[in-house]
């Protein structure tokens, strides 16, 4: 009978035991639900979509990319750099030969910019420069050290010097100049996330 008390004292001490344990994590997993509900989050940001589309960031050459239904490849890409202030043009290849530049920097946010080779322009260093019925102005302008990866029809590395300019529909207008040499003529185009889909390689 004493054994058998024993028993029923020793269950009753394990059951007890049990029960504070699965109280203290019901307690401590409610209060991490309440801290996680209480922190601001972001109605724009992008990391479902990251997940979901690919991540621009992340582009290197070989990489498809498909832009309003228009499917590219990754040919190559520029590093680039201005002072510590850094972002990427990778260049794109279609089925017909096309080839367009796409522009991915963080201003803090996701900015992306297609670039097509235009011709005809001149050079930049006036206000206003008129192309294809619009206006631009003059925007920003610099020279960053750039480095090449894969194909991109440039050195290594070197300097490029560059005006941006941007009509007052939202249309851009850009010029570059590589290693001193002639200036060359973009018109660009913001695109929205939703725009661009991106089906990495494996590394």
């Amino acid at each position: 009978m004493t054994e058998l008390l024993v028993v029923l004292v020793l269950l009753l001490v394990v059951v007890a035991v049990v029960a504070v344990v699965l109280g203290m994590r019901a307690r401590r997993a409610a209060r991490q639900g309440e801290s996680r509900a209480g922190v601001p989050q972001d109605p724009f940001g992008t990391g479902d979509q990251d997940s979901l589309r690919g991540d621009p960031r992340a582009l290197k050459a070989g990489d498809i990319v498909e832009i309003r239904s228009t499917t590219y490849t990754v040919r190559g890409s520029l590093r680039l750099d201005e002072g510590g202030w850094g972002w990427s043009e990778h260049l794109l290849d279609d089925a017909k030969g096309t080839q367009v530049w796409l522009a991915v920097e963080e201003d803090p946010d996701l900015i992306l910019t297609l670039w097509t080779p235009v011709t005809g322009v001149g050079a930049p260093g006036e206000e206003t420069v008129e192309h294809d019925g619009r206006t631009y102005r003059a925007g920003e302008s610099g020279e960053a050290n750039f480095r090449s990866e894969a194909t991109t029809g440039l050195d290594a590395e070197g300097t490029v010097r560059y005006h941006d300019y941007e009509a007052s529909d939202g249309a851009l207008l850009g010029f570059e100049s590589y290693g001193g040499a002639a200036w060359e003529a973009t018109a660009g185009e913001k695109l929205g996330r939703y725009d661009v889909l991106i089906y990495p390689t494996a590394d």
